[in-house]
């Protein structure tokens, strides 16, 4: 890469590395997909379960264990998609700088179900409620 020749140069070259991410792609197609947001999504949702217990668990045999553990790798899985294609829904919609949109994913993962519900409802043109009650079934 050659040397800027200028601050402002320099300033550019920054920018544009900082704002270029990586998008996800599976068998040739772009799926819209941010890396870094899914992160994010995949680490909310693993601090709800952890320490929310949006999935708790059913009991002490290795069939029960084992169904819990597939839950919550889906739960996991689900959250980070979610958060990967809501956060940059909500930010656009809601005019967020780029500074908030990792921890925006963060929280989106973290309640994903919450949010999914919300932004169904907010779309579909139903009245949008509070949203109450437990974690995931």
């Amino acid at each position: 890469m050659p040397d800027p020749t200028s601050t402002a140069a320099g300033a550019v070259t920054v920018a544009t590395a900082a704002v270029s991410t990586s998008v996800l792609t599976a068998f040739g197609v772009p799926l819209g997909l941010r890396v870094d947001l899914l992160i994010a999504g995949f680490s909310g949702a693993l601090v709800a379960i952890i320490l929310l217990n949006t999935v708790p668990g059913a009991g002490d045999t290795w069939r029960q264990l084992v169904r819990t553990t597939g839950r919550r790798m889906a739960v996991a899985f689900a959250s980070s998609l979610t958060a990967g294609y809501l956060t940059p829904l909500a930010a656009v919609s809601a005019q967020v700088p780029e500074s908030v949109l990792l921890g925006a994913a963060f929280a989106v993962g973290g309640g994903a179900q919450k949010v999914l519900m919300f932004a169904i409802r907010r779309l579909s043109g139903q009245q949008v409620t509070a949203v109450t009650g437990g974690g995931a079934p």
